[in-house]
């Protein structure tokens, strides 16, 4: 007997990475990064020198820091209308009307927007490092291989977070806002209200440190750093506490599977919504 389900998911899913990539955003999207590596090459990042790093390793950790910044927005905005923007336009009632499971077209939509999310600023991450390559610059193919997993799991995160806010929200304007409002939250939770706590209640640190490790950009913001910076020195005192409570290995660990586990469990929980309520 064959798999309708993988079947039905499978075409589902190609016909969702088809639809992105004739779109002009997907491709503004693509040139975006490709055009901030080729910045850094034609400006010489390669060249400078940071904490005894250079070269391609320079890069990286630049390239990390600005995907920081743009992915998590990109990821939010891009994804959080995909189900009820569907729901909305009479989308989604026609097409759960033809022999299409809830399950099918929901993971389709996830796994196609990792795709078309993921794909772009992996290749130019890869591009920038064959092109090291070819200018005779060493390559770190372990830093290589650790940043592209970090990047995986933060789109991850996000893309889990965008699918349960979108099957959850009663309209495309709530999910907007309500994304918008969770990145704020995160981003300004780094710095700014963890060091108002520390001056408003005069804490202990531990706490507060061990609060911001909960923040998944906070994680992946001090993984990429433990990996140019083995002694975290950019961060301060705060480096004593992480080092001295986990090793370096450990924490590399924690900084992928805990945005992963956590992406995956909002997406499931997405998913759970999607299938037990109403959707159109």
């Amino acid at each position: 007997m064959k798999n309708t389900k993988g079947n039905t998911l499978w075409q589902i899913l190609k016909t969702e990475i088809k639809m992105n990539i004739r779109s002009k955003s997907f491709w503004i999207y693509s040139a975006l990064f490709g055009m901030f590596v080729a910045v850094m090459f034609a400006t010489g990042i390669t060249e400078s020198q940071v904490v005894g790093f250079v070269g391609l390793s320079r890069l990286m950790i630049t390239f990390m820091q600005v995907s920081m910044v743009i992915l998590p927005i990109y990821v939010l905005i891009s994804t959080v209308r995909s189900v009820v923007g569907d729901r909305e336009n009479g989308v989604l009632e026609y097409l759960l009307s033809l022999p299409i499971s809830f399950p099918s077209f929901y993971w389709a939509k996830f796994l196609g927007r990792f795709f078309v999310i993921y794909v772009p600023v992996f290749l130019a991450f890869l591009g920038a490092a064959l092109w090291g390559l070819i200018k005779n610059l060493d390559v770190p193919w372990d830093l290589f291989i650790l940043y592209s997993a970090l990047l995986a799991v933060m789109v991850f995160f996000f893309l889990g977070l965008s699918m349960y806010l979108s099957a959850v929200a009663k309209s495309q304007e709530m999910a907007m806002s309500t994304a918008f409002i969770i990145w704020l939250f995160l981003v300004a939770f780094m710095d700014i209200l963890l060091i108002g706590m520390l001056l408003k209640w005069r804490v202990s640190p531990e706490p507060v440190i061990l609060a911001s490790l909960l923040n998944p950009l906070q994680v992946f913001r001090t993984g990429s750093l433990i990996l140019f910076d083995p002694k975290l020195t950019v961060m301060g005192p705060v480096s004593y506490y992480i080092l001295d409570t986990v090793s370096r290995s450990t924490f590399i660990a924690y900084a992928i599977l805990y945005p992963l586990l956590t992406g995956g469990f909002f997406a499931w929980l997405g998913h759970r919504y999607f299938k037990r309520h109403d959707v159109v």
